[in-house]
């Protein structure tokens, strides 16, 4: 399976999949630099995967419906928040996706309604704006004791389960968590490769599960406590 990274809008990235003669969009902010990959690929958009609901997420959705005639899949208890939803899944709900078996996790906490897409057979996990690397989302509507379990659900997967999130906060998530973890040394190294990344102008995603463990202070945490407490320093910092 093929997969394409497309920056949109500020720091957004939506993830243009491709395998088994399909073509898969995840999160599409936006329409056009879609529709634009597709057409210099020359290949036909099937469906759209939405992790939630927020509209960096999902106003590409009508436009692309409309010009492909793609499905649109997302949760099915966020149904009326989906613009132009026909697929309702379930948690734990397995799926065919560009020939691979995708698997719909529920990880509520930044949204209520935020699911993830596990891809098993080749280790990719688009987990929206649960997990960032270096960090995690803000709970808009959910506890941190959902976000935390969530989180405990995305550490159970394979260490080396490639983790593609939605947005590009690595190098200001380093600053927080340096922070806190001053002589992480795992830490300082991935903050120095940010940094080369970034200056060259390259994504700092994919990470993996294994670096984030060692790395990202949301899923160092021991208990829930703790990664409230980190949750709470981390909305009110500034760096």
């Amino acid at each position: 399976m093929q997969i394409q990274q497309i920056p949109a809008l500020k720091d957004n990235y939506i993830y243009l999949l491709h395998g088994a003669g399909e073509t898969a969009v995840i999160d599409p902010s936006l329409a056009a630099p879609v529709l634009e990959k597709l057409k210099q690929e020359g290949w036909k958009l099937d469906c759209i995967l939405n992790t939630h609901h927020h509209w960096d997420h999902t106003d590409g959705n009508l436009e692309l419906k409309e010009q492909t005639g793609a499905k649109v899949i997302g949760y099915s208890g966020d149904s009326k928040r989906i613009p132009g939803i026909d697929v309702q899944l379930e948690d734990g709900k397995i799926f065919k996706v560009c020939g691979q078996d995708a698997r719909a996790i529920f990880i509520p906490g930044h949204t209520l309604g935020h699911i993830a897409y596990y891809f098993a057979d080749s280790g990719n996990l688009f987990c929206g704006d649960t997990i960032f690397s270096l960090g995690c989302g803000r709970l808009f509507e959910g506890t941190a004791g959902q976000m935390y379990n969530s989180i405990e659900k995305i550490k159970a997967l394979p260490s080396d389960t490639k983790i593609y999130c939605a947005h590009e906060y690595t190098k200001s998530n380093g600053r927080f968590a340096i922070s806190i973890f001053p002589d992480n040394q795992d830490l300082k190294a991935r903050i120095e490769e940010v940094r080369i990344l970034r200056n060259d102008g390259k994504p700092t995603i994919p990470s993996t599960l294994e670096l984030e463990i060692k790395t990202n202070p949301f899923l160092i945490a021991k208990d829930e406590a703790e990664f409230t407490n980190y949750r709470k320093m981390k909305d009110i910092f500034l760096a």
